[in-house]
């Protein structure tokens, strides 16, 4: 009860409830989580399940323009599988991929970030010049050659079925500089701090110093970080199935329904595409707004 009072008693909270682009975005992208999380529930139809799919009601428009038909309410794409469906389904996957890619490079970058700014030396200078010449590379072109790699060595036959790792690992690889970069700047602040010290003068060991007493100090430009990320790695990943090396048809992500809608928009069946593309800018918009509201909102110099 008492925890519940303080977070109702925040100046987090008091400043969502006076953001109302925040609130607004923060019920998108909720309302297009949940959809995805409930999926199999409330989707009028399994997209996965070959069985149910009639190549006969391919292309069928949506349900208010003539010939469309009430079993789909957004129309249906090119195998007979129902639009409205297939965004739930993609959301489901395009979401997926994007926690588990900032989740990898969260956990890398601050890593890195913790033991370059605790140690210093030639720790540090190996860290940053690696993330120096990381930074050279666009995310999307480093995300291609490392996605590329996993293809390469894995083979045609063993990458069938994991693609969804490989795009996890390729995104994931391309963000973890701004956080390691972060996390060191605060690090080399922290260490000098009294109860670093303290810490030391008691026999603390050094990774228990970084991930028990300067780890919880140093999250909060990481979490705004991470929820900014989490926009852009939706957007590479539906990059990525755009350009045909993220998930396969059979298995759709929203930049994957882009893809395969996109053949047909010239022959007049526009809702193959752009009901999924609307869903994709609706997801990453209202996360990156979320991202933005929340790096004001921490901001000490804007209270």
């Amino acid at each position: 009860m008492n925890r519940l009072r303080r977070i109702l008693g925040s100046d987090l909270l008091w400043s969502f409830t006076r953001s109302p682009g925040a609130m607004i975005a923060a019920t998108v992208a909720f309302g297009l989580c949940l959809c995805a999380l409930f999926a199999p529930l409330i989707a009028p139809q399994n997209p996965f399940d070959l069985a149910s799919l009639d190549l006969m009601d391919a292309r069928d428009p949506p349900v208010w323009l003539s010939g469309g038909d009430h079993r789909f309410l957004l129309g249906s794409d090119s195998q007979g599988r129902d639009i409205l469906s297939a965004i739930f389904f993609g959301a489901r996957i395009s979401i997926g991929v994007s926690l588990a890619s900032v989740a990898l490079a969260l956990v890398i970058g601050v890593s890195l970030g913790l033991v370059a700014g605790y140690f210093g030396g030639r720790v540090e200078a190996i860290v940053m010049r690696a993330a120096d010449v990381q930074l050279t590379f666009p995310a999307i072109l480093t995300a291609l050659l490392i996605n590329g790699a996993a293809r390469a060595v894995l083979g045609p036959g063993r990458v069938a079925g994991s693609e969804f790792w490989v795009l996890v690992i390729s995104i994931g690889l391309s963000f973890w500089v701004q956080y390691a970069r972060t996390v060191r700047a605060s690090t080399l602040v922290e260490r000098h701090k009294d109860y670093v010290a303290a810490a030391r003068l008691i026999g603390a060991s050094a990774p228990r110093i970084m991930f028990t007493h300067v780890l919880p100090n140093v999250l909060g430009p990481v979490l705004v970080i991470a929820t900014i990320n989490l926009a852009l790695a939706i957007i590479t990943e539906a990059t990525l199935s755009f350009l045909g090396v993220g998930l396969p048809p059979s298995q759709p992500s929203l930049g994957t329904l882009v893809r395969t809608g996109n053949d047909y928009l010239m022959s007049g069946e526009w809702w193959i595409v752009f009901f999924p593309g609307v869903a994709l800018a609706a997801l990453a918009l209202s996360v990156n707004i979320i991202g933005d509201w929340l790096r004001d909102a921490l901001n000490p110099r804007l209270r």
